[in-house]
């Protein structure tokens, strides 16, 4: 069991451009480059929330859109009453 010789990678490139196109071919490439990028992205967005302090009490709260965000004694105040009854 050696390693593959030049006509095997041959053979599968055919195979690969058999199954593919020709046409299809830099699409595909294409899009696995794109989520590539996004992939790093995220990675590079994912630290760059842990450096600014994102694992901050509420530093993951949303804010629905055309809605006064509540303050903190309010929500308190709201779970305070939800416990007792």
């Amino acid at each position: 069991m050696g390693s593959f010789s030049i006509w095997h990678w041959i053979i599968v490139l055919l195979i690969v451009l058999l199954l593919f196109g020709a046409g299809k071919l830099p699409k595909v490439m294409g899009d696995i480059a794109k989520g590539v990028k996004s992939f790093k992205a995220g990675l590079q967005d994912d630290s760059d929330d842990a450096a600014s302090g994102a694992n901050a009490p509420g530093a993951n709260a949303k804010v629905i859109p055309n809605q006064p965000a509540a303050n903190a004694a309010e929500t308190a105040a709201k779970k305070d009453e939800a416990v007792r009854g």
